[in-house]
């Protein structure tokens, strides 16, 4: 069974789509869905009144991402796990093509789909682990940026077949639940941002490996919480990354799958 796990705040529209993508997404896989509404105050507990057979989990208030999908993955009863974001559409068949990844490579602790935007442009969401350098130089002006960007994200790269990478974003995941158990839960000190990088280090540093599985679609509206410069949430995420390369002891030389597994 895949226990997919879906954290909402404020998102009641956007929940709605997702779960309604959700039984052709995952035709011929038993599976549990699990909704963590995250303190929601615009009727999503009226839509999830509507829908029976899920788990759902309500909390309050806000309490990041990070805890909230911890509570789901507790309660997760599937031999594999899912994180899915509340702004993606899963294409049919897309958990299929997740699963029958997973369980033909044994030693793979997590696999990442092709993400696409609404107009099916290419999302670039396979990446190499950053670096200081990496967010400082993304933030230049584009023409002086673009190479770094285009180095952490790949995109030299077709995104065409299956790849092992360094992680892949959280918009999607799928999670051996053996592997997940080994490494740990997603770290709660990071309220947003970057728990899904952190969740893919640890895996590689434990000797799981990684993969990018572009035969999975999963349209992704990739909405950017944090634009604003000085917002709260901003300032959580600066605080997220500072902790990450704190904890994983590196700033400008990024960790590699053979460096880590030598550590491991």
């Amino acid at each position: 069974m895949v226990s997919i796990v879906i954290l909402t705040w404020n998102s009641r529209a956007l929940l709605a789509a997702c779960l309604e993508a959700l039984p052709a997404a995952t035709a011929s896989i038993p599976t549990e869905v699990i909704v963590v509404d995250n303190g929601s105050r615009d009727g999503t507990a009226e839509l999830l009144a509507r829908h029976h057979g899920l788990v759902t989990i309500t909390n309050a208030t806000n309490r990041g991402v990070a805890p909230a999908r911890n509570q789901g993955l507790r309660r997760a009863r599937g031999e594999m796990v899912a994180l899915l974001d509340v702004d993606t559409v899963p294409a049919p068949g897309s958990f299929a093509t997740l699963v029958a990844r997973l369980r033909a490579a044994p030693r793979v602790g997590l696999v990442g789909p092709k993400l696409v935007a609404p107009d099916g442009t290419l999302q670039y969401s396979c990446r190499r682990f950053p670096t200081l350098a990496d967010k400082l130089l993304r933030r230049l002006p584009a023409r002086c940026g673009a190479a770094v960007t285009d180095d952490v994200e790949l995109r030299w790269w077709d995104h065409a077949g299956v790849r092992p990478v360094d992680y892949v974003i959280g918009a999607c995941q799928l999670i051996r639940k053996t592997a997940l158990d080994e490494v740990g839960l997603l770290d709660e000190r990071i309220f947003y941002g970057p728990e899904d990088v952190d969740l893919c280090l640890r895996l590689h540093r434990a000797g799981w490996g990684v993969e990018y599985v572009p035969e999975a679609v999963v349209v992704h509206l990739e909405r950017r919480v944090t634009r604003r410069l000085l917002s709260a949430l901003t300032m959580r995420h600066v605080y997220g990354l500072g902790y990450f390369f704190w904890k994983h002891g590196y700033l400008l030389t990024r960790p590699t799958p053979a460096t880590l597994r030598r550590a491991a």
